[in-house]
């Protein structure tokens, strides 16, 4: 996924982050390691509690370290995080890496104004006057296509709409030029017109700083308008990795292409159902054994001993490309030619 030219602004190898609860221990991350580098956008997709937002909130430390255990090592810059002091994360977060939260509305204080909030941050990590910080709330706000700055700057979240509370997050993510953005759903809950220009503004700022960003969500259709490399998570784990073009065009596993089969397309008549992947993700209290996906795969009777439910399936990667997965390639290329085909761009 890296060039080869290019050395990863981000690596994480091997992350495991689990949480001690009453009822045991939850392996929300078991095993996940990738690398991006600057100016590019990391796709993660998977559905509800398939780690995707855990993973990304270990990487800027914002995990009760009394109930959490993180194993593995988070390398940003050159510099490794996991194990880092509290003072050190402060310094960077919001600084040199920054993050858009899903939900605007309650990521955003109902009691100071989105200038105060935004320019709350350029002032811890600039020491910068009020003045100076309400000035470069006024230019981010502009930035990111508020209209009448001057004016809205005073304004509270409530008074903004949804599309425009959103534009006001990715101000405060982007106020001091992070070097990387992690953006968590970012465009859920909005219609489709300011999702396109949610996700066009992204683009044009990536362009501008050559910020390296992850993009979490469960639409791969988003996926498909910003990523440049995708990771597909499954109860904790990696079970495919490659370029956007390679994931969507050729999916390696079950998991990959069920999340595309669910999907409704242009290809098809309007009167054809979706085909939604059967079950429930799976409880990482006790996940299952072997692959985690094997309980709603079609395809695990078709790999021979019963590898499925006993073994792990290894990611092997080939020039960033692959998956996790028992089918040879020889069956994958006979269960999912005609598939893959039908949903290519």
């Amino acid at each position: 996924m890296t060039s080869t030219d290019q050395q990863p602004f981000l690596s994480i190898k091997d992350l495991k982050v689990h949480f001690s609860t009453e009822d045991g221990t939850v392996k929300a991350v078991d095993g996940l390691s990738f690398d991006l580098v600057r100016g590019k956008t990391l796709g993660i997709v998977g559905e509800s509690g398939s780690g995707k937002s855990v993973t990304n909130l270990t990487i800027l430390g914002l995990h009760n370290p009394d109930s959490t255990t993180v194993e593995g090592s988070i390398t940003l810059d050159g510099e490794e995080l996991n194990g880092a002091s509290e003072r050190t994360l402060e310094k960077l977060r919001g600084n040199k890496m920054s993050m858009i939260f899903q939900d605007a509305l309650t990521s955003l204080s109902p009691y100071h104004t989105i200038g105060k909030q935004i320019g709350e941050t350029y002032r811890k990590h600039t020491g910068c006057s009020k003045k100076a910080a309400r000035e470069r709330a006024i230019e981010m706000l502009k930035r990111v296509g508020i209209p009448q700055p001057e004016i809205r700057v005073d304004d509270y979240p409530h008074q903004f709409s949804g599309g425009m509370r959103q534009r006001a997050m990715i101000a405060m993510a982007l106020v001091c030029d992070p070097e990387l953005l992690i953006a968590d759903e970012p465009t859920t809950a909005l219609d489709v017109t300011v999702q396109a220009q949610i996700m066009d503004l992204l683009k044009d700022l990536q362009k501008e700083f050559g910020t390296a960003i992850i993009f979490i969500t469960h639409d791969l259709g988003v996926i498909a308008d910003i990523a440049d490399d995708v990771l597909v998570m499954y109860g904790g784990r990696c079970v495919e990795r490659g370029t956007k073009k390679e994931v969507l065009r050729d999916p390696q596993h079950p998991y990959t292409w069920g999340l595309l089969s669910s999907m409704p397309s242009l290809d098809h008549p309007v009167d054809v159902p979706l085909n939604p992947i059967p079950g429930s993700p799976p409880s990482l209290l006790n996940p299952p054994s072997g692959c985690r996906f094997h309980p709603r795969c079609a395809f695990a009777e078709k790999v021979e001993g019963g590898l499925c439910s006993s073994e792990r399936p290894l990611l092997e990667l080939v020039d960033g490309r692959g998956s996790a997965c028992h089918l040879t390639a020889e069956q994958r290329g006979e269960y999912f030619s005609d598939l893959a085909g039908s949903s290519a761009n």
